[in-house]
């Protein structure tokens, strides 16, 4: 059984890391976007240790400037795409 809290947390490190910030650097991000987080809930988002709320995704997708979908693994986007 997997043991990880969340399926955003590698996405969010590697959308993290592709901007050249340290998690100290994107939890400032954050917290100037209205979300009060520090580096260690961050190293535990990524990590898969902690939950994420959904308003902590939409915090998460402001700070990195990407669409909510983008924090997901490629395989889980589909279920965002509108119907037809």
């Amino acid at each position: 059984m997997d043991a990880s809290r969340n399926i955003v947390g590698p996405q969010i490190m590697q959308l993290r890391n592709e901007r050249g910030w340290s998690q100290e650097k994107f939890a400032s991000v954050c917290q100037l976007r209205g979300w009060d987080v520090s580096r260690g809930v961050v190293a535990r988002i990524e990590s898969g240790i902690r939950w994420v709320a959904d308003f902590e995704l939409l915090k998460l997708a402001d700070a990195l400037k990407v669409a909510v979908p983008d924090l997901f693994p490629k395989k889980n986007r589909a279920a965002f795409r509108p119907k037809r």
